[in-house]
């Protein structure tokens, strides 16, 4: 018994683990940066060529930690893509929110906007993707418009979670009448802002949008907003409402279909996975 126990020892030493996490390594060099950003890469063990990108966009005061507490670099494991994660930085903003209401960070080829599409050009090149989506949360859910509307080129897909439309503010004091109580506009006026955000006539990339409803730093108002700006220009639109729910992102934590993400500030763990969900409607899941 004794020696099949040392033989049985030595084969599991030798075998791959089952489930072998990935890396996430700080990137330098990925272009002119005019943003002045800083880059976080996750790439998963065993990544195939071909497979997607997704670039996901903190909140205010939050970091690149973000990817790993929603779910993403979880999922990447699982659906094997490569998560890149741009991070603010409080030169540019003391609360390290993106600058989704400045004039020069909302323009392509420009600013933090156009940071962010160098981020997801090197992702794609360094792991051969296929093509990228764009993601994020509060701030980097307004960012996310940003990036749909200046560059639909660039993205196949987005997901705005707790975020705001393209164009809503130009100004930080405009930023929060944006948030709460929200302005109301109508379909083409939103829509305008995007088709002149860019030259693109191509089709637009597919938007997923999640809302809490007792959220009270920005307003639900702000979910059919979203969905009368995108619908607009001709987008496939999907909204989420989470009745009850907070500001912030929502996780349910586990490993079967449908979970991924940890609680955390503004991640809440209302029993629905938000990165899962949009994973789906990107089609992006791997068995």
């Amino acid at each position: 018994m004794r020696r099949i126990l040392i033989v049985l020892a030595a084969l599991l030493a030798l075998a791959p683990p089952a489930s072998a996490a990935g890396t996430l390594r700080q990137v330098t060099g990925f272009g002119s940066n005019p943003g002045a950003l800083q880059m976080f890469e996750y790439t998963p063990a065993g990544l195939p060529a071909g497979r997607p990108v997704v670039v996901a966009l903190h909140g205010c005061t939050e970091d690149a930690t973000y990817g790993q507490n929603a779910g993403w670099t979880e999922l990447a494991d699982r659906w094997k893509f490569t998560v890149v994660l741009p991070q603010q930085v409080m030169a540019n903003n003391i609360s390290k929110c993106f600058n989704w209401f400045q004039a020069n960070d909302i323009s392509r080829g420009s600013g933090e906007a156009e940071s962010i599409a160098q981020m997801a050009r090197r992702g794609i090149a360094d792991a051969a993707g296929s093509r990228a989506y764009v993601t994020g949360l509060s701030a980097g859910g307004a960012m996310t418009s940003v990036m749909l509307a200046a560059y639909p080129d660039l993205f196949a897909g987005g997901a705005v979670v707790a975020g705001l439309p393209y164009g809503c503010a130009t100004s930080i004091v405009d930023a929060y009448t944006c948030m709460n109580p929200g302005k109301d506009l109508t379909p083409k006026q939103w829509g305008d802002k995007v088709r002149a955000a860019s030259s693109s006539t191509g089709p637009r990339p597919g938007v997923s949008i999640w809302q809490g409803s007792a959220d009270f730093t920005v307003n639900p108002s702000n979910l059919r907003e979203l969905k009368e700006q995108w619908t607009d220009v001709g987008a496939t639109v999907e909204t989420h409402l989470i009745i009850g729910m907070g500001h912030g992102q929502p996780v349910s934590p586990g490993t079967t279909d449908g979970h991924c993400g940890h609680a955390a500030a503004y991640i809440l763990d209302v029993g629905v996975c938000a990165a899962w969900q949009i994973g789906q409607f990107w089609g992006i899941a791997t068995p």
